[in-house]
């Protein structure tokens, strides 16, 4: 079948990959790689026959992982950390790229291959990092958002890097080179500015109104490829054409409808084309030099943590945040191989070292979920020798609080708390591990303290054992768990309120001893629900009934609320019984002008007003000389049909 034949291969293997990685909790990336070793030229058993039309096939993978890059890069993200990521990220390149170059000399590799080597281990992976931060409950933290802004800066530099290192292998013939090379480059930025950023936009305007999702799509990967293409016909990277088509599109209205179309043909080729990765490591080659390589990925592993480490501790992050970031990018990462084929195929270096730094790689990349994985406790255990560094806290100072609220988490919804309970003048103190939180927290005078609720130390200045509430309302489940076990051990009458996304993950905080769980999606799914039955005008007393039994259903259910079964039956027949409507006293109405007591409204319909709200003032329980008058909202209460009565009787 030929080259047919070989991609059903490729795919099915890949298929099988993919299915153990995603077993073994990791990225698939890593299943289509071993995919390609197992049908590789050097593994026997069912292979591959053109590995040639393959590799090429794959060209069209990497120019479209950079295309989605380009789609994908955002200036926002970066604003937060923008030092780091714009000043840091560079100088974390050029200093890894030199310890690099000492361990290929090291190894007896010549001059320009050490410095090859040196590029291609400066590289993270984003996908590997991504899937870990995402499992670990770490995305939203200051250290996730450091370790993004960094990978979002590499990842732009594989670009140039993919021009300029190639021209290392005649420095003298290879600078000329390089300066018409960067000449073009400035051409045709130019020319994509003015004329890409124009007409580009406006034909993706014109095919997305004629609303054909094919025809959308087509023109999406005409656009890359093609622009890919008349880079390299003018001499420079085809992928550079796909990624700058990919930054101009981002520009436009359309770019998510745009990525999230594409993202299916880029993942398909991206299988070919880290397939055709694996495919270029020979397993032998493994097995014989298994202690070079052990050696060079323990180097590799600890001297690149250690520059990322130090670099954000450069930066003024403390406390955990540059442990973090080291023991979470110290591996190789995919943009690497990239890299490595254009070496491959300049003949800049040769399948040695390839090999060298695949396995680096690859072995990297599976030990990065269980290193990034022992931060926490390393970080705990290094504070029992060093001295912890003062907290920072706003309005804390000083301050003898109690019976106040402890909100964890400083991020829209505990400063949507705070904002209420300020309002009601009720005590209360933030905790938030974010800085650009704890900032914001900050410029609203909430008082505030900087640190990780997680810590004994931090909860000791929030003076948890005067405490009267905790609120979680960090979405990390995994901490909250944490949280709700060190407040039962440091003061166990506290009540502590948690958010969960899930009926296992409610159960889960019932059992570490939470007082009650909120499930934000519930609430929001039953606010819609009664804004549409609203809508479809049922009355607002059968909603509200509609909507406590549900909200009774979920939250009775949890294993903490059992021993309350019998009240909360009790409560729920009660609120059968007596329920309560709200009406507007109209124009003509005849209780306009006269008082509870004159109307008799009690002996007359059986109900009761227990309300009324004037002038956005809510009365409760008015008093038997209060005067009804125009566009006053009361409260009824009773059974239905006591209620109907007096309700009748507001309009007759």
């Amino acid at each position: 079948m030929g080259i047919a034949g070989d991609i059903v291969i490729i795919v099915v293997a890949a298929l099988v990959g993919a299915l153990i990685a995603q077993k073994l909790k990791q990225p698939l990336i890593l299943g289509y790689i071993i995919a390609g070793i197992v049908i590789g030229p050097y593994s026997g058993g069912i292979t591959v026959s053109g590995v040639h039309e393959i590799e090429m096939l794959a060209e069209i993978g990497v120019a479209l992982l950079l295309f989605a890059l380009g789609l994908e890069f955002s200036f926002s993200e970066l604003k937060p950390v923008w030092k780091v990521a714009v000043i840091g990220t560079p100088v974390q390149i050029m200093l890894t790229m030199l310890f690099g170059f000492f361990i290929g000399r090291w190894m007896g590799w010549e001059l320009i291959p050490s410095l090859w080597f040196g590029a291609l281990i400066s590289f993270s992976s984003t996908m590997v990092i991504l899937k870990t931060l995402m499992n670990q409950g770490w995305m939203g933290t200051l250290s996730s958002k450091v370790m993004i802004g960094m990978l979002i800066i590499q990842d732009l530099i594989v670009v140039p890097a993919m021009i300029i290192m190639p021209q290392l292998n005649d420095p003298k013939a290879g600078m000329p080179l390089l300066g018409l090379a960067a000449l073009k480059s400035a051409i045709f930025l130019i020319a994509m500015v003015f004329l890409g950023t124009k007409l580009i936009p406006k034909l993706i305007s014109i095919i997305a109104s004629w609303d054909s999702r094919e025809l959308f799509l087509l023109t999406i990967t005409a656009i890359a490829l093609g622009i890919g293409y008349i880079t390299h016909f003018v001499g420079l990277s085809f992928a550079l054409g796909a990624f700058v088509a990919g930054m101009v599109i981002s520009e436009s209205e359309y770019s998510h409808k745009a990525l999230s179309d594409i993202l299916s043909i880029r993942d398909v080729f991206g299988l070919l084309f880290f397939t055709s990765v694996g495919m270029l490591l020979d397993p032998h080659f493994v097995v014989e030099n298994w202690l070079n390589i052990l050696l060079i990925v323990l180097l590799v592993s600890f001297c690149k943590g250690t520059i990322f480490g130090l670099i954000v501790r450069f930066f003024r992050y403390r406390k955990v945040i540059p442990l973090s970031v080291a023991l979470g990018l110290f591996q190789v990462g995919e943009f690497s191989f990239v890299l490595a084929r254009v070496g491959l195929d300049t003949k800049s270096i040769d399948k040695e070292l390839y090999s060298f730094v695949l396995a680096t790689a690859i072995i990297s990349m599976v030990l990065t979920p269980i290193v990034s994985g022992i931060t926490e406790p390393l970080y705990a255990f290094s504070k029992r020798f060093f001295k912890a560094e003062p907290l920072k806290t706003f309005e804390i100072q000083g301050k003898s609080l109690k019976n106040h609220v402890i909100i964890a988490g400083g991020g829209r919804v505990g400063q949507h708390v705070a904002n209420i309970l300020k309002l009601l003048k009720v005590e209360f103190v933030i905790i938030e591990l974010n800085f650009q939180l704890y900032e914001q927290c900050k410029l609203a005078g909430f008082p505030v303290i900087y640190g990780d609720v997680c810590h004994e130390l931090v909860l000791d200045v929030a003076q948890i054992k005067q405490a009267k509430l905790m609120l979680l309302t960090i979405p990390n489940v995994i901490v909250s768990q944490s949280v709700v076990e060190k407040t039962r051990l440091m003061n166990s009458k506290l009540h502590v309120v948690s958010r969960a996304e899930g009926a296992d993950q409610m159960n889960c905080l019932y059992e570490k001893g939470a007082y009650m769980v909120v499930l934000p999606e519930l609430e929001a799914g039953l606010e819609i629900a009664r804004q549409a039955l609203l809508h479809l005008d049922i009355p607002a007393i059968v909603i509200q009934n509609y909507v406590d039994s549900i909200r009774l259903k979920h939250y009775s259910a949890a294993p903490s609320s059992q021993q309350n079964s019998n009240t909360l039956s009790q409560l729920k027949n009660a609120q059968n019984l007596i329920e309560i409507t709200w009406a507007p006293i109209e124009k003509n109405s005849p209780f306009i002008g006269k008082s509870l007591k004159d109307l008799d409204i009690r002996r007359k319909t059986g109900a009761s007003i227990v309300g009324v709200i004037r002038n956005e003032i809510f009365r409760p329980n008015p008093e038997a000389e209060y005067i009804f008058t125009t566009g006053d909202l009361v409260a009824m209460m009773g059974n239905t049909h006591e209620r109907d009565t007096l309700l009748k009787a507001t309009v007759s």
